[in-house]
């Protein structure tokens, strides 16, 4: 079907508004595995950070040993606004705090253990980082997530089936007193050497049966229903399988999880190359989270203050993760003084304003006219059109027996680009397993793009940038009608 013009901006505005339930034909069947309402809400986010920072602050390291003092913890310009405001800026929709890591300092004042903010100079130790962070980011319209290690290098009762009582309680603490929780996020690393309140030994645990996840997961889903759950083997959310912040490609949203002896998978025991890639129609729903610090390290050592990656690295991490249908977590480490540094603002602000000036105009817009090759039961409520309005929950489908198609994007004069961007109503499922996208050149078509997983979003940076009057998408491969809710063509200069 084509639509001039003036005809695509009239059908445009007054069917955007249209419902499945107003539709002449009905909706095509899911797909596969399906999105939960929190996974839904997660995937909409795309960009979100890290905040690594506790007493390894203070102590240069990496993982503490569980025996530092908690009078190390002395931030002498603690301001968690100023730090979500830099974030904000950055394009970020959430922050999660690493609550407790591996060494067992806690930065809320925890009933659990002495080894808190309560017994540091912080706030002359009625300081709560965790309240404070979440608060700044309430007020600042992003979503707060807590990191709580499983592992704790400091309790004697690790490796004991006590500790798991104490694990749930510090999760309670932190999902039933700072307001509403988007993730909750369980480290792989699970034991090894550690000071266990003295004891200065090594701890194994089994990693399958030890934390009875099940019941881990029961409690939080019960006390944060909205919130999506991360390890390597999600239930919600799973790592990407590295910590460069790259999703394979392709990265499909679905994954059927095991484990690196090729039995059954637990957090900390994966096959990562898997978890890189997901699983073409996978058991689970399961999308991937890529993780990376804005820094060699997951926290602030001054050495690496010439190292911080800049905007255009960044944009490159944006385009590898969220460009290949999975998620951009970015940590950004707090000083000594509990403030962003100034080479990670720096940074940090550029990025943002890329994003926003690469994205802020969709040049497919331009199109005077648009050519389906199939249009579900010929209802313009599933027409081409529904791929630039703006909305996730409106998309081009065909008919059920319409498994591959095309569409003819025609210009009134030449656009120029270098980015293709797509997404699928995931919703119904991951559907498409293979794409193209031509451009009318010398009067010929010429393949610019190719790709096979789409999902929740999918950009494709060109090799070269291209100018041209028509571009040709094509469904190339779908075990079902496919059901994609955008195309836009981006130019980044």
């Amino acid at each position: 079907m084509i639509l001039s013009r003036r005809s695509f901006v009239a059908a445009a505005t007054t069917l955007r508004t249209l419902s499945a339930s107003a539709r002449n034909v009905a909706a095509p069947q899911p797909y596969g595995p399906l999105p939960s309402a929190p996974q839904l809400h997660w995937s909409e986010m795309e960009i979100y950070n890290f905040l690594h920072f506790t007493i390894n602050t203070f102590t240069d390291k990496e993982w503490g040993y569980g025996d530092e003092s908690p009078a190390l913890f002395k931030p002498t310009a603690f301001d968690a606004d100023a730090i979500v405001s830099t974030l904000k800026e950055s394009g970020s929709k959430g922050v999660i705090l690493t609550c407790k890591h591996h060494d067992g300092f806690c930065l809320w004042p925890t009933k659990t253990t002495e080894r808190s903010v309560k017994n540091s100079p912080f706030r002359n130790g009625r300081g709560d980082v965790v309240k404070e962070v979440s608060e700044a980011a309430q007020r600042q319209g992003l979503k707060f997530g807590v990191y709580v290690s499983p592992w704790d290098r400091s309790q004697a009762s690790y490796g004991h089936p006590e500790y798991i009582q104490i694990y749930r309680q510090q999760i309670r603490e932190l999902l039933t007193g700072y307001g509403p929780v988007f993730e909750i996020w369980h480290d792989g690393a699970n034991g090894g050497d550690g000071f266990y309140g003295g004891a200065r030994e090594r701890r194994i645990i089994d990693k399958l049966h030890y934390y009875d996840w099940d019941n881990t997961w029961k409690m939080e889903r019960d006390l944060q229903p909205g919130a999506v759950r991360f390890s390597d083997v999600g239930p919600d959310i799973r790592w990407v399988g590295n910590e460069k912040g790259i999703a394979g490609d392709p990265c499909w949203a679905t994954y059927t999880p095991v484990g690196a002896d090729g039995g059954p998978a637990s957090p900390g025991n994966v096959k990562e190359s898997e978890a890189t890639s997901g699983t073409r129609n996978g058991k689970f729903w399961m999308p991937a989270e890529c993780d990376v610090s804005i820094r060699p390290g997951w926290f602030w050592h001054e050495a690496e203050n010439a190292r911080v990656k800049t905007s255009r690295e960044l944009l490159t991490l944006f385009y590898d993760s969220t460009g290949r249908g999975a998620s951009f977590l970015l940590n950004v480490p707090p000083d000594r003084r509990g403030l962003i540094d100034e080479p990670d603002s720096e940074s940090l602000r550029g990025f943002g304003k890329l994003v926003r000036e690469i994205f802020s105009r969709n040049l497919a817009k331009q199109a005077g006219s648009i050519v389906a090759s199939n249009i579900r039961g010929n209802d313009m409520a599933y027409g081409p059109h529904m791929l630039l309005d703006d909305s996730l929950d409106t998309y081009w489908s065909t008919d059920d027996r319409v498994t591959t198609a095309v569409i003819v994007f025609d210009f009134p004069s030449s656009v120029t680009f270098n980015l293709v961007r797509m997404r699928e109503n995931i919703r119904l499922g991951q559907r498409i397993g293979g794409f193209a996208v031509d451009t009318w050149i010398d009067s010929a078509w010429r393949q610019v793009a190719v790709g096979t997983s789409v999902g929740s979003c999918r950009i494709v940076r060109l090799s070269n940038t291209v100018r041209t009057a028509r571009v040709r998408l094509r469904i190339t491969e779908c075990p079902v009608c496919p059901a994609v809710s955008e195309f836009g063509l981006f130019l980044e200069s």
